[in-house]
Protein backbone atom coordinates (compact mmCIF):
# COMPACT_ATOMS: atom_id res chain seq x y z
CA UNK A 1 0.00 0.00 0.00
CA UNK A 2 1.34 3.47 -0.93
CA UNK A 3 2.82 5.77 1.72
CA UNK A 4 0.26 8.46 0.79
CA UNK A 5 -2.40 6.31 2.50
CA UNK A 6 -0.55 6.95 5.78
CA UNK A 7 -1.18 10.70 5.42
CA UNK A 8 -4.87 10.10 4.76
CA UNK A 9 -5.04 7.80 7.79
CA UNK A 10 -3.32 10.40 9.99
CA UNK A 11 -5.85 13.07 8.98
CA UNK A 12 -8.72 10.61 9.46
CA UNK A 13 -7.42 9.96 12.97
CA UNK A 14 -7.64 13.64 13.94
CA UNK A 15 -11.06 14.05 12.33
CA UNK A 16 -12.36 10.81 13.84
CA UNK A 17 -11.29 11.90 17.30
CA UNK A 18 -13.20 15.18 17.13
CA UNK A 19 -16.28 13.49 15.65
CA UNK A 20 -16.68 10.74 18.21
CA UNK A 21 -15.09 12.16 21.38
CA UNK A 22 -18.30 14.15 21.90
CA UNK A 23 -20.10 10.86 22.66
CA UNK A 24 -18.02 10.30 25.80
CA UNK A 25 -18.47 13.95 26.83
CA UNK A 26 -22.28 14.28 26.44
CA UNK A 27 -22.99 14.07 30.22
CA UNK A 28 -20.03 16.39 31.04
CA UNK A 29 -21.03 19.08 28.52
CA UNK A 30 -24.69 18.87 29.54
CA UNK A 31 -23.76 19.46 33.20
CA UNK A 32 -21.23 22.24 32.48
CA UNK A 33 -23.41 24.25 30.08
CA UNK A 34 -26.63 23.58 31.96
CA UNK A 35 -28.43 21.87 29.06
CA UNK A 36 -30.36 18.59 28.87
CA UNK A 37 -28.90 15.27 27.66
CA UNK A 38 -30.85 15.48 24.35
CA UNK A 39 -29.53 19.06 23.84
CA UNK A 40 -25.95 17.88 24.38
CA UNK A 41 -26.68 14.94 22.08
CA UNK A 42 -27.74 17.49 19.45
CA UNK A 43 -24.04 18.42 19.14
CA UNK A 44 -23.59 14.99 17.51
CA UNK A 45 -26.51 15.58 15.12
CA UNK A 46 -25.47 19.10 14.08
CA UNK A 47 -21.86 18.05 13.44
CA UNK A 48 -23.21 15.27 11.24
CA UNK A 49 -25.42 17.73 9.35
CA UNK A 50 -22.33 19.90 8.75
CA UNK A 51 -20.67 16.83 7.22
CA UNK A 52 -23.80 15.99 5.20
CA UNK A 53 -23.89 19.50 3.69
CA UNK A 54 -20.12 19.83 3.29
CA UNK A 55 -19.56 16.49 1.57
CA UNK A 56 -21.60 16.95 -1.62
CA UNK A 57 -21.69 20.77 -1.88
CA UNK A 58 -18.05 21.57 -1.07
CA UNK A 59 -16.79 18.50 -2.96
CA UNK A 60 -18.52 19.82 -6.07
CA UNK A 61 -17.28 23.41 -5.52
CA UNK A 62 -13.66 22.29 -5.08
CA UNK A 63 -13.75 19.88 -8.02
CA UNK A 64 -11.23 21.91 -10.07
CA UNK A 65 -8.79 22.42 -7.18
CA UNK A 66 -5.58 20.46 -6.83
CA UNK A 67 -6.36 17.50 -4.55
CA UNK A 68 -3.48 18.22 -2.19
CA UNK A 69 -4.49 21.87 -1.89
CA UNK A 70 -8.01 20.79 -0.96
CA UNK A 71 -6.67 18.43 1.74
CA UNK A 72 -4.45 21.11 3.30
CA UNK A 73 -7.23 23.73 3.23
CA UNK A 74 -9.64 21.28 4.89
CA UNK A 75 -7.21 20.47 7.68
CA UNK A 76 -6.69 24.20 8.27
CA UNK A 77 -10.47 24.69 8.59
CA UNK A 78 -10.59 21.67 10.89
CA UNK A 79 -7.97 23.19 13.24
CA UNK A 80 -9.81 26.54 13.34
CA UNK A 81 -13.14 24.84 14.12
CA UNK A 82 -11.68 22.97 17.09
CA UNK A 83 -9.94 26.09 18.42
CA UNK A 84 -13.35 27.83 18.34
CA UNK A 85 -14.87 24.91 20.28
CA UNK A 86 -12.05 25.20 22.84
CA UNK A 87 -12.86 28.89 23.41
CA UNK A 88 -16.66 28.63 22.97
CA UNK A 89 -18.30 30.96 25.51
CA UNK A 90 -21.75 29.38 25.09
CA UNK A 91 -23.70 26.36 23.87
CA UNK A 92 -24.63 28.29 20.68
CA UNK A 93 -20.96 29.04 19.88
CA UNK A 94 -20.11 25.37 20.41
CA UNK A 95 -22.82 24.46 17.89
CA UNK A 96 -21.25 26.84 15.31
CA UNK A 97 -17.80 25.33 15.96
CA UNK A 98 -19.14 21.79 15.49
CA UNK A 99 -20.89 22.65 12.20
CA UNK A 100 -17.73 24.37 10.89
CA UNK A 101 -15.59 21.33 11.72
CA UNK A 102 -18.20 19.05 10.18
CA UNK A 103 -17.97 20.92 6.87
CA UNK A 104 -14.24 20.10 6.68
CA UNK A 105 -14.88 16.48 7.66
CA UNK A 106 -17.38 15.95 4.84
CA UNK A 107 -15.08 16.94 2.00
CA UNK A 108 -12.09 15.12 3.48
CA UNK A 109 -13.71 11.68 3.48
CA UNK A 110 -15.32 12.32 0.11
CA UNK A 111 -12.09 13.04 -1.78
CA UNK A 112 -10.06 10.79 0.54
CA UNK A 113 -11.98 7.72 -0.55
CA UNK A 114 -11.50 8.43 -4.25
CA UNK A 115 -7.80 9.25 -3.72
CA UNK A 116 -7.34 5.99 -1.79
CA UNK A 117 -8.90 3.91 -4.56
CA UNK A 118 -6.86 5.70 -7.25
CA UNK A 119 -3.62 4.77 -5.46
CA UNK A 120 -4.16 0.99 -5.65
CA UNK A 121 -5.19 -1.72 -8.09
CA UNK A 122 -8.86 -2.65 -8.57
CA UNK A 123 -8.84 -5.71 -6.30
CA UNK A 124 -7.42 -3.73 -3.38
CA UNK A 125 -9.91 -0.83 -3.43
CA UNK A 126 -12.00 -1.90 -0.43
CA UNK A 127 -8.85 -2.60 1.59
CA UNK A 128 -7.40 0.83 0.67
CA UNK A 129 -10.58 2.53 1.87
CA UNK A 130 -10.49 0.37 5.00
CA UNK A 131 -6.89 1.46 5.72
CA UNK A 132 -7.86 5.12 5.41
CA UNK A 133 -10.90 4.60 7.63
CA UNK A 134 -8.58 2.86 10.10
CA UNK A 135 -7.72 6.42 11.12
CA UNK A 136 -11.30 6.67 12.37
CA UNK A 137 -11.08 3.36 14.18
CA UNK A 138 -7.69 4.13 15.75
CA UNK A 139 -9.26 7.39 16.90
CA UNK A 140 -11.94 5.31 18.57
CA UNK A 141 -9.27 3.10 20.15
CA UNK A 142 -7.01 5.87 21.46
CA UNK A 143 -8.28 9.38 20.67
CA UNK A 144 -11.83 9.03 21.97
CA UNK A 145 -11.00 7.24 25.26
CA UNK A 146 -8.11 9.64 25.92
CA UNK A 147 -10.23 12.64 24.93
CA UNK A 148 -13.04 11.45 27.20
CA UNK A 149 -10.61 11.06 30.11
CA UNK A 150 -9.08 14.50 29.48
CA UNK A 151 -12.58 16.01 29.31
CA UNK A 152 -13.54 14.49 32.66
CA UNK A 153 -10.27 15.35 34.39
CA UNK A 154 -9.42 18.77 32.90
CA UNK A 155 -12.76 19.87 31.43
CA UNK A 156 -14.24 19.25 27.99
CA UNK A 157 -12.58 22.38 26.55
CA UNK A 158 -9.14 20.83 27.05
CA UNK A 159 -10.22 17.95 24.81
CA UNK A 160 -10.86 20.30 21.89
CA UNK A 161 -7.50 22.02 22.42
CA UNK A 162 -5.73 18.64 22.20
CA UNK A 163 -7.74 17.77 19.07
CA UNK A 164 -6.63 21.09 17.51
CA UNK A 165 -3.00 20.10 18.09
CA UNK A 166 -3.72 16.67 16.53
CA UNK A 167 -5.25 18.41 13.52
CA UNK A 168 -2.19 20.60 13.09
CA UNK A 169 0.06 17.52 13.20
CA UNK A 170 -2.14 15.90 10.52
CA UNK A 171 -1.86 19.08 8.42
CA UNK A 172 1.96 18.87 8.55
CA UNK A 173 1.80 15.13 7.77
CA UNK A 174 -0.39 15.74 4.72
CA UNK A 175 1.94 18.50 3.48
CA UNK A 176 4.91 16.11 3.64
CA UNK A 177 3.46 12.76 2.56
CA UNK A 178 0.67 13.42 0.07
CA UNK A 179 1.99 13.80 -3.50
CA UNK A 180 1.12 17.01 -5.37
CA UNK A 181 0.48 15.25 -8.69
CA UNK A 182 -2.48 13.16 -7.56
CA UNK A 183 -4.65 11.74 -10.31
CA UNK A 184 -7.61 14.05 -10.79
CA UNK A 185 -10.64 13.39 -12.92
CA UNK A 186 -12.21 16.26 -14.83
CA UNK A 187 -14.76 18.12 -12.68
CA UNK A 188 -18.29 16.92 -13.31
CA UNK A 189 -20.70 19.23 -15.10
CA UNK A 190 -23.73 20.39 -13.10
CA UNK A 191 -25.95 18.12 -15.20
CA UNK A 192 -23.71 15.14 -14.39
CA UNK A 193 -23.78 15.99 -10.68
CA UNK A 194 -27.57 16.18 -10.73
CA UNK A 195 -27.63 12.80 -12.49
CA UNK A 196 -26.18 11.27 -9.30
CA UNK A 197 -29.19 12.56 -7.34
CA UNK A 198 -31.62 11.08 -9.86
CA UNK A 199 -29.93 7.68 -10.28
CA UNK A 200 -32.22 5.17 -8.47
CA UNK A 201 -29.48 2.60 -7.84
CA UNK A 202 -27.26 5.15 -6.10
CA UNK A 203 -30.19 6.55 -4.10
CA UNK A 204 -30.92 3.03 -2.87
CA UNK A 205 -27.35 2.62 -1.59
CA UNK A 206 -27.50 6.05 0.08
CA UNK A 207 -30.62 4.85 1.88
CA UNK A 208 -28.79 1.65 2.92
CA UNK A 209 -25.94 3.79 4.26
CA UNK A 210 -28.14 6.23 6.19
CA UNK A 211 -30.33 3.55 7.75
CA UNK A 212 -27.64 0.92 8.37
CA UNK A 213 -25.16 3.37 9.89
CA UNK A 214 -27.78 5.54 11.60
CA UNK A 215 -29.30 2.66 13.57
CA UNK A 216 -26.12 2.41 15.62
CA UNK A 217 -26.21 6.09 16.60
CA UNK A 218 -29.65 5.88 18.17
CA UNK A 219 -27.82 4.08 20.99
CA UNK A 220 -24.17 5.12 20.51
CA UNK A 221 -24.93 8.83 21.04
CA UNK A 222 -26.20 7.99 24.52
CA UNK A 223 -23.74 5.19 25.33
CA UNK A 224 -22.05 7.16 28.15
CA UNK A 225 -25.32 7.91 30.02
CA UNK A 226 -26.51 4.32 29.47
CA UNK A 227 -23.29 2.96 30.98
CA UNK A 228 -23.57 5.39 33.92
CA UNK A 229 -27.30 5.26 34.65
CA UNK A 230 -28.32 1.76 33.49
CA UNK A 231 -25.16 -0.32 33.89
CA UNK A 232 -24.01 1.58 37.00
CA UNK A 233 -20.46 2.42 35.90
CA UNK A 234 -18.62 5.41 37.38
CA UNK A 235 -18.00 8.23 34.91
CA UNK A 236 -14.25 7.60 35.25
CA UNK A 237 -14.78 4.13 33.72
CA UNK A 238 -16.40 5.40 30.52
CA UNK A 239 -13.07 6.15 28.80
CA UNK A 240 -11.88 2.59 29.43
CA UNK A 241 -15.09 1.10 28.02
CA UNK A 242 -14.76 3.36 24.97
CA UNK A 243 -11.28 1.88 24.57
CA UNK A 244 -12.77 -1.65 24.54
CA UNK A 245 -15.30 -0.50 21.93
CA UNK A 246 -12.61 1.17 19.83
CA UNK A 247 -10.33 -1.90 19.74
CA UNK A 248 -13.27 -3.95 18.53
CA UNK A 249 -14.14 -1.34 15.89
CA UNK A 250 -10.56 -1.36 14.56
CA UNK A 251 -10.68 -5.13 14.09
CA UNK A 252 -14.18 -5.03 12.60
CA UNK A 253 -13.31 -2.30 10.10
CA UNK A 254 -10.37 -4.20 8.60
CA UNK A 255 -12.37 -7.43 8.66
CA UNK A 256 -15.28 -5.67 6.93
CA UNK A 257 -12.97 -4.45 4.15
CA UNK A 258 -11.52 -7.92 3.58
CA UNK A 259 -15.01 -9.47 3.63
CA UNK A 260 -16.20 -6.97 0.98
CA UNK A 261 -13.15 -7.75 -1.19
CA UNK A 262 -13.71 -11.49 -0.84
CA UNK A 263 -17.50 -11.83 -1.07
CA UNK A 264 -18.51 -8.59 -2.77
CA UNK A 265 -20.07 -5.66 -0.92
CA UNK A 266 -23.70 -6.85 -0.94
CA UNK A 267 -23.09 -10.28 0.62
CA UNK A 268 -20.71 -8.74 3.16
CA UNK A 269 -23.23 -6.05 4.11
CA UNK A 270 -26.01 -8.62 4.57
CA UNK A 271 -23.84 -10.47 7.11
CA UNK A 272 -22.68 -7.33 8.93
CA UNK A 273 -26.11 -5.67 9.17
CA UNK A 274 -27.74 -8.89 10.43
CA UNK A 275 -25.13 -9.30 13.17
CA UNK A 276 -25.43 -5.60 14.10
CA UNK A 277 -29.21 -5.81 14.52
CA UNK A 278 -28.88 -8.89 16.76
CA UNK A 279 -26.23 -7.25 18.97
CA UNK A 280 -28.19 -4.00 19.38
CA UNK A 281 -31.31 -5.94 20.34
CA UNK A 282 -29.31 -8.00 22.84
CA UNK A 283 -27.92 -4.80 24.46
CA UNK A 284 -31.46 -3.98 25.61
CA UNK A 285 -31.21 -6.95 27.98
CA UNK A 286 -27.49 -6.98 28.81
CA UNK A 287 -27.05 -3.26 29.61
CA UNK A 288 -28.32 -3.78 33.17
CA UNK A 289 -25.43 -6.11 33.98
CA UNK A 290 -21.92 -4.63 34.00
CA UNK A 291 -20.14 -7.71 32.62
CA UNK A 292 -22.88 -8.31 30.06
CA UNK A 293 -22.79 -4.65 29.01
CA UNK A 294 -19.03 -4.63 28.40
CA UNK A 295 -19.13 -7.92 26.48
CA UNK A 296 -21.99 -6.65 24.31
CA UNK A 297 -20.19 -3.36 23.63
CA UNK A 298 -17.10 -5.39 22.64
CA UNK A 299 -19.07 -7.43 20.08
CA UNK A 300 -21.09 -4.40 18.95
CA UNK A 301 -17.92 -2.50 17.99
CA UNK A 302 -16.86 -5.27 15.60
CA UNK A 303 -19.98 -4.78 13.47
CA UNK A 304 -20.84 -1.10 14.05
CA UNK A 305 -18.24 0.25 11.59
CA UNK A 306 -17.54 -2.93 9.62
CA UNK A 307 -20.11 -1.81 7.05
CA UNK A 308 -18.17 1.36 6.10
CA UNK A 309 -15.69 -0.09 3.53
CA UNK A 310 -18.38 -2.19 1.84
CA UNK A 311 -20.82 0.69 1.54
CA UNK A 312 -18.20 3.10 0.24
CA UNK A 313 -16.70 0.75 -2.34
CA UNK A 314 -20.22 -0.27 -3.45
CA UNK A 315 -21.06 3.37 -4.19
CA UNK A 316 -17.81 3.86 -6.13
CA UNK A 317 -18.53 0.70 -8.17
CA UNK A 318 -22.09 1.76 -9.00
CA UNK A 319 -21.01 5.35 -9.75
CA UNK A 320 -18.38 4.09 -12.21
CA UNK A 321 -21.16 2.17 -13.93
CA UNK A 322 -24.04 4.70 -13.88
CA UNK A 323 -22.38 8.15 -13.44
CA UNK A 324 -18.74 7.68 -14.53
CA UNK A 325 -18.08 11.43 -14.79
CA UNK A 326 -19.26 12.16 -11.25
CA UNK A 327 -17.64 9.47 -9.09
CA UNK A 328 -16.27 12.08 -6.65
CA UNK A 329 -19.73 13.59 -6.22
CA UNK A 330 -21.31 10.16 -5.75
CA UNK A 331 -18.68 9.31 -3.15
CA UNK A 332 -19.30 12.64 -1.42
CA UNK A 333 -23.04 12.01 -1.29
CA UNK A 334 -22.41 8.68 0.42
CA UNK A 335 -20.38 10.46 3.10
CA UNK A 336 -23.39 12.76 3.41
CA UNK A 337 -25.64 9.71 3.73
CA UNK A 338 -23.48 8.32 6.57
CA UNK A 339 -23.92 11.60 8.40
CA UNK A 340 -27.60 12.01 7.64
CA UNK A 341 -27.87 8.61 9.32
CA UNK A 342 -25.85 9.82 12.32
CA UNK A 343 -27.96 13.00 12.58
CA UNK A 344 -31.29 11.20 12.32
CA UNK A 345 -30.12 8.40 14.63
CA UNK A 346 -28.97 10.91 17.25
CA UNK A 347 -32.21 12.88 17.01
CA UNK A 348 -34.32 9.70 17.28
CA UNK A 349 -32.21 8.68 20.28
CA UNK A 350 -32.85 12.08 21.87
CA UNK A 351 -36.62 11.72 21.39
CA UNK A 352 -36.50 8.23 22.94
CA UNK A 353 -34.47 9.50 25.93
CA UNK A 354 -36.94 12.34 26.44
CA UNK A 355 -40.22 10.45 25.90
CA UNK A 356 -39.34 6.84 26.77
CA UNK A 357 -36.15 5.64 28.48
CA UNK A 358 -32.40 5.31 27.81
CA UNK A 359 -32.69 1.52 27.64
CA UNK A 360 -35.22 1.75 24.80
CA UNK A 361 -32.58 3.14 22.41
CA UNK A 362 -30.91 -0.24 21.57
CA UNK A 363 -34.00 -2.13 20.40
CA UNK A 364 -35.23 0.85 18.34
CA UNK A 365 -31.77 1.05 16.75
CA UNK A 366 -31.97 -2.68 15.96
CA UNK A 367 -35.31 -2.21 14.15
CA UNK A 368 -33.78 0.56 12.02
CA UNK A 369 -30.87 -1.73 11.03
CA UNK A 370 -33.40 -4.44 10.04
CA UNK A 371 -34.74 -1.95 7.49
CA UNK A 372 -31.17 -1.63 6.15
CA UNK A 373 -31.04 -5.41 5.67
CA UNK A 374 -34.23 -5.24 3.57
CA UNK A 375 -32.78 -2.44 1.40
CA UNK A 376 -29.52 -4.38 0.95
CA UNK A 377 -31.40 -7.47 -0.23
CA UNK A 378 -33.37 -5.36 -2.73
CA UNK A 379 -30.12 -3.85 -4.09
CA UNK A 380 -28.56 -7.32 -4.36
CA UNK A 381 -31.62 -8.56 -6.27
CA UNK A 382 -31.33 -5.63 -8.71
CA UNK A 383 -27.61 -6.40 -9.24
CA UNK A 384 -28.43 -10.03 -10.05
CA UNK A 385 -31.21 -9.00 -12.43
CA UNK A 386 -28.90 -6.55 -14.26
CA UNK A 387 -26.21 -9.22 -14.60
CA UNK A 388 -28.71 -11.70 -16.00
CA UNK A 389 -30.00 -9.16 -18.52
CA UNK A 390 -26.42 -8.31 -19.56
CA UNK A 391 -25.70 -11.98 -20.25
CA UNK A 392 -28.85 -12.29 -22.37
CA UNK A 393 -27.87 -9.19 -24.32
Amino acid sequence: MPLALLALTLSAFAIGTTEFVIVGLVPTIAADLGVSLPSAGLLVSLYALGVAIGAPVLTALTGRWNRKSVLLTLMGLFVLGNLLAWQAPSYETLIIARILTGLAHGVFFSIGSTIATSLVSKEKEASAIAIMFTGLTVALVTGVPLGTWIGQELGWRATFLIVSILGFAALIGSAILVPSNLKQSAPAKISEQLKVLTQPRLLLVYAMTAVGYGGTFVTFTYLAPILEQVSGFASSSIGLIMLVYGVSVAIGNIWGGKLADKMGPVKALNIIFTALAIVLFAFTFTAGNQIGAVLTVLVWGAFAFGNVPGLQVYVVQLAEKYTPNAVDVASGLNIAAFNVGIAIGSIVGGVIVEDMALIDTPWVGALIVVFAIILTRISGFLDSRDQAQAKLA
